[in-house]
């Protein structure tokens, strides 16, 4: 299993958590007796699962030498107790998807982006080579993630998957990630305590998991070293190859904004339901710059996408759209990332459409829905309290059914309705 790199936006739901107060949790067990476990966890549950593994006893120590319980960090559970409900309880907000795409946000993340994409042309056309994943993509991931090496990553790897895989909701998860921590400083690729991480683990610029590193990182500079911390180079040729593993096309791009008539279903909407460029035309999708779609894609495959139904701009992607979303598990995110590197590439501007005033419903409000329609027999993709494709289009084939207009996105009085 691995696990995505997060987005600013997802990062920034750790704040929720923390001002729930964590100090009731700890309240069953003094700190102390939760670290003496912890200890003991290490030398005798980590250590033979790690030295099995072919992590030598130095590198073990290394790895651990000052290393304490976080006790700071979300989603917690003292081993042996259930998980304690905070007393206080806070209804996460479901907002406009348009708020995914501030223009502070974009803009910083454009400029960053053009301006590298000159310092760095001459890397990117070699990492665009060997991987055929275009710089401006590359770019625009690496400013997502790390702002272009601006964010800090402050905490220590160890301390924060160390403390997760003893004590964490998903503790199973996060010790696979932890032994793939002790098997990178045992090879060598960066000492235990140069390697820094997010709160929930993600490693260096490109926020990988070490899973991911193992498998997608790449000492792109030549040193003999898969440094995606400090070096450049090792990043950008990163982000490319994990991209490229998962199936990016060479000399495509992500996707187009287009008009869609009221005479095509937004239920249309998702990976599974795709046509051939050419069959999207004959249905009256055209670009909303009046460009036609390139040649080369007629007969290629593509996806419907609109993330807001009715209610914001529409697209029609490719597979490599749905590549980036190996990156982060949401179309808002891997919208963000394609709509950057057009900037980046073309210093194109905003969406020409505008995203509708929709949003203001809590996330149980949004997951009640999904059930109901669960109930009716429509497959809304999990009641998670996000408005996925799988959502948008059941929200819009219900409609279509009652005699409405479909607009595939919830808003209050869907659900009562489907309620």
């Amino acid at each position: 299993m691995i696990l995505r790199p997060l987005s600013f936006a997802l990062r920034a739901v750790i704040g929720v958590f923390l001002a729930l107060g964590s100090t009731n949790v700890w309240a069953a067990a003094s700190k102390p007796e939760v670290e003496a476990q912890f200890q003991q966890w290490l030398a005798n549950d980590l250590w033979p699962e790690a030295k099995a593994k072919g992590v030598s006893k130095a590198a073990f120590d290394q790895a651990f030498s000052g290393v304490t319980l976080n006790f700071d960090l979300p989603d917690l559970v003292i081993p042996g107790e259930k998980a304690q409900t905070p007393q206080k309880q806070v209804q996460t907000e479901f907002g406009s998807p348009g708020k995914y795409f501030s223009e502070k946000t974009v803009n910083n993340v454009t400029s960053g982006g053009t301006v590298r994409a000159g310092q760095y042309a001459r890397i990117l056309k070699a990492v665009e080579a060997k991987y055929g994943v275009s710089g401006e993509i590359v770019l625009a991931i690496w400013g997502r993630e790390s702002g272009y090496r601006s964010v800090k990553i402050p905490y220590n790897a160890f301390a924060v998957l160390g403390t997760k895989a003893f004590m964490a909701t998903r503790k199973d998860m996060f010790r696979e990630e932890l032994v793939a921590a002790l098997e990178i400083v045992q090879n060598g690729y960066i000492s235990a305590g140069s390697m820094k991480s997010s709160w929930a683990g993600a490693l260096g610029q490109p926020q990988f998991m070490p899973t991911s590193y193992l498998e997608h990182a790449v000492d792109f500079d030549g040193d003999g070293k898969r440094d995606i911390w400090n070096s450049v180079p090792d990043t950008l040729g990163s982000i490319a190859h994990y991209l490229a593993q998962y199936g990016w096309q060479r000399g495509r791009d992500w996707g187009y904004e287009v008009n869609v008539p009221q005479s095509v279903s937004c239920s249309l909407e998702g990976p599974d339901q795709g046509k051939s460029f050419a069959a999207w035309q004959k249905l009256g999708i055209a670009r909303v710059n009046g460009q036609p779609f390139p040649s080369s894609e007629t007969k290629q495959e593509g996806f419907l996408l609109m993330p807001a139904g009715r209610h914001g701009p529409a697209f029609i992607v490719t597979k490599n759209f749905y590549v980036l979303k190996e990156y982060n598990m949401s179309d808002l995110y891997a919208l963000f990332i394609g709509h950057v590197s057009d900037r980046i590439a073309h210093g194109a501007t905003g969406f020409t459409a505008g995203w509708g005033d929709v949003g203001g419903l809590n996330r149980s409000d949004i997951a009640s829905l999904q059930r109901a329609l669960e109930k009716k027999g429509y497959d809304s993709g999990g009641a998670d309290g996000f408005p996925g494709f799988k959502t948008r289009r059941s929200i819009g084939d219900w409609q279509a059914k009652q005699g409405k207009a479909p607009t595939c996105f919830p808003d209050k009085d869907i659900v009562t309705a489907i309620r």
